[in-house]
């Protein structure tokens, strides 16, 4: 996989969030993963990270692009 093409840490917060802000870059054509490590160490039981901690990951090439709507939506959300 080239550089570009790598996932990278792009938001962390809560799953609520992340599915907003998800949307948003979708509207764009940037699509992310979630890394919810709370969840997966559930499942293999053990406690790892905590529940409002997810990360939401993107492609390097597309942080360009996606940085603008990050933006926007942090003032959105946290200047109400």
């Amino acid at each position: 996989m080239e550089k570009d093409e790598s996932f990278v840490d792009f938001y962390t917060g809560s799953e609520i969030m992340i599915m907003g802000l998800r949307k948003r870059l979708e509207a764009i054509s940037v699509f992310g993963i979630m890394q919810n490590d709370f969840n997966s160490g559930n499942l293999a039981g053990f406690v790892g990270g905590t529940p409002n901690t997810v990360r939401f990951k993107i492609r390097a090439v597309d942080i360009e692009k996606a940085q603008p709507i990050l933006e926007e939506f942090l003032n959105a959300n946290y200047n109400d």
